[in-house]
């Protein structure tokens, strides 16, 4: 059987390739960060992204994709996108691959909290209930108020904070932009944004620097090229619950390349929160 005789089959398969892809980038931030500054690694994911929004555009035959119909919001997402990956990739600098993968998982919960308060939109009881047992997992992972707490966690929480808000901004930029503008203004956006802030936290760059820098654009744009042609072709809704494998190439790398083992509690914790995110989506979007 073809594969894409079934979008929703060649979807999930494209899905769970790019986070594939994106555990194998996350895994070279890892080493990069270690080394460079963290606006240096954004100002060259975001430079890519820049490159290949011009890819993509002459693709889908979007001509004027560089013009906004609403730059407020564009530039306003913009930044919330550059917060997002600041945090999280400073997080790779002082935790596990899997604890920073299973915090920041919490995201699309927090989106759903945004969306009710900032979008309005309805939100039922038992959905409220898969929320608050979705920060419990959260609770458990960190354990605030114990001498083993690790306030290093809090960092990949400020990432879900930011990406949640930018995936709301994003919501309401699809209203005005189409898909190639959003891509070509986060890719410029950032890459000025980052750009100027790497010049006052400058570290200096090493011989293997551009090893780095080249290996970071591919996987980059890879996992970008297989998320917009996987939501292309199937509904987000139905994706959404495999973006949690990212977790599970979090825990592999992390064993594999840095000899990280969980502990029981982030297990235990990052089961909580998957679980309540897969029951979100089955339930809030039938």
């Amino acid at each position: 059987m073809n594969m894409r005789s079934n979008p929703y089959t060649y979807g999930i398969i494209l899905t769970l390739l790019t986070y594939l892809s994106f555990g194998i980038l996350d895994t070279i931030q890892k080493t990069a960060v270690q080394y460079h500054s963290v606006f240096v690694l954004l100002f060259v994911k975001f430079t890519f992204c820049f490159i290949f929004s011009f890819f993509i555009a002459k693709k889908n035959k979007v001509k004027k994709f560089y013009l906004s119909n609403n730059y407020k919001i564009q530039i306003t997402r913009c930044i919330l996108s550059v917060c997002e990956s600041c945090f999280f990739v400073l997080s790779f600098r002082y935790l596990a691959l899997a604890d920073a993968h299973t915090i920041g998982s919490l995201a699309p919960v927090l989106v759903l909290v945004f969306s009710y308060f900032i979008l309005k939109e309805k939100i039922n009881v038992a959905t409220w209930l898969a929320i608050c047992v979705s920060f419990c997992g959260v609770i458990l992972i960190m354990r605030p108020g114990l001498t083993i707490f690790n306030p290093y966690l809090i960092i990949p929480l400020c990432a879900a904070f930011f990406y949640s808000l930018f995936q709301i901004a994003t919501r309401l930029n699809a209203k005005y932009d189409d898909n190639e503008t959003m891509l070509f203004y986060n890719g410029l956006i950032g890459a000025i944004i980052t750009f100027v802030l790497s010049l006052f936290f400058w570290q200096p760059l090493h011989s293997f620097s551009f090893i780095f820098f080249i290996f970071l654009g591919i996987f980059f744009c890879t996992g970008l090229f297989l998320q917009i042609k996987a939501l292309s072709i199937t509904p987000a809704s139905i994706l959404a619950p495999y973006n949690y494998t990212i977790i599970v190439w979090g825990i592999i790398f992390g064993l594999l390349v840095y000899g990280e083992i969980p502990d029981i509690f982030t297990i235990i914790g990052a089961i909580i929160i998957v679980s309540s995110g897969i029951f979100i989506f089955r339930y809030s979007y039938k």
